[in-house]
């Protein structure tokens, strides 16, 4: 690297080169003054020497961020390889944001995970430690690791905080719902940047409407409080419920400022519909809308619908183990993954809204214009209920 006085670059290095032997490759003038070559030994201590030159650096290998080898012992769940977010061969590398999984805590100490401490809102001051497994396994789907054993998650090793709203038996009141909410929000603005809550995971719900108009006309505090931390920058991914139903009548699904997952059934982690019924429900079909899934009916809806794979999901389990569950609890981790990815890329950007839009959009891309035979049945509407385009990861 040359000094901010020296004169043209390029002109310095053929200096270089004719009385120092530097063999000269890349020449740089704009983001710095300096320039790239190989040089014989006896020259480092002279190149030093002239004051023109600032400083040398060894020339270092980079590496591609994005995927890495699939670690031998390790699964490939379906339902990430079915969204593009791994292969039976690569995966993502972690993302870097933080990823709120608002639920029933998490197993802290699961060697499958990057899981954090973030809040109780059930007992505070205590870890937000899981007691049901449900959080546990929405945060394996999220960012299981790619260590060489268990299974791989959506973006692995990212960070997954714990942010427990829910009991042992997988119960919470919306005062702590909002806690949760309220705590994620908060840490936007703390003296902590590296703790920031970028995405939040809500795989929850119960019944309520949706005012339109952040729950100030019909007295709602939860739509209150996910407005305001949306404004804060956080995406919410949520779950549509499991009623068979227009998720109209679900909160926080039925609010416009989240991305709310349907589910879809996978069961061999290709497209096509080949790969028979799913193992742990006969009753439902491969590459098919799951039977059980809430859906969009009305514009209203259907702008911030999309769906994921949500049917025999093995993801981790309390106690350092694994298990396989279905519902869109477990279609909501694979798109929060996926929103992960697509920041971390920078793909995504702006506001949330901007970010659900792309997520979206590059889903109905990827499904239609890209691989127009790669949706599933219900994609994206079937009889007037609308489950949106699979999520597809990638693209980040």
């Amino acid at each position: 690297m040359l000094t901010n006085s020296a004169d043209n670059p390029g002109d310095v290095a053929a200096e270089h080169a004719r009385t120092l032997g530097a063999q000269v490759g890349l020449v740089y003038r704009a983001a710095l003054k300096g320039y790239a070559a190989t040089l014989p030994e006896a020259a480092i201590e002279d190149l030093r020497a002239d004051p023109r030159v600032a400083f040398l650096q060894p020339d270092t290998e980079v590496h591609a961020v994005g995927t890495e080898p699939v670690k031998t012992g390790e699964r490939v769940p379906t339902g990430v390889r079915r969204i593009g977010a791994a292969t039976t061969t690569t995966a993502h590398t972690a993302a870097t944001v933080n990823v709120a999984v608002i639920d029933t805590g998490i197993d802290l100490t699961h060697p499958d995970l990057t899981a954090v401490d973030g809040v109780n809102c059930l007992t505070p001051g205590l870890p937000a430690l899981d007691d049901n497994g449900h959080g546990t396994h929405v945060a394996g789907t999220i960012a299981a690791r790619n260590n060489g054993s268990g299974v791989v998650g959506v973006t692995p090793g990212t960070r997954v905080v714990a942010t427990k709203v829910l009991s042992a038996t997988g119960i919470g009141l919306t005062s702590q719902v909002i806690c949760g909410i309220d705590w994620a929000t908060g840490t936007r603005t703390d003296n902590n940047p590296s703790n920031d809550i970028t995405v939040a995971n809500m795989s929850l719900g119960g019944s309520g409407t949706s005012d339109d108009n952040c729950g100030q006309d019909n007295r709602d505090a939860m739509h209150t409080a996910i407005c305001n931390s949306t404004e804060a920058g956080i995406t919410y991914v949520v779950a549509a419920g499991n009623d068979g139903a227009n998720f109209a009548d679900t909160t926080p699904a039925a609010y416009p400022e989240v991305l709310t997952v349907t589910a879809m059934s996978d069961s061999d982690g290709t497209p096509g519909g080949t790969g028979g019924a799913p193992s742990c429900r006969t009753s439902e079909k491969d590459d098919h809308h799951a039977s059980f899934s809430n859906y969009a009916a009305q514009p209203r809806e259907t702008a911030h619908a999309i769906a994921g794979p949500g049917v025999c999901v093995e993801s981790t389990s309390m106690l350092g183990g694994y298990r396989t569950l279905s519902g869109t609890s477990m279609a909501t981790p694979h798109v929060a993954g996926t929103v992960a990815l697509c920041l971390t890329s920078g793909a995504c950007a702006g506001s949330p809204k901007q970010v659900i839009d792309r997520v979206r959009n590059d889903a109905q891309q990827h499904h239609t214009d890209t691989h127009g035979a790669s949706g599933f049945t219900g994609s994206p509407s079937i009889d007037g209920r609308y489950y949106g385009y699979l999520a597809w990861s990638g693209n980040y």
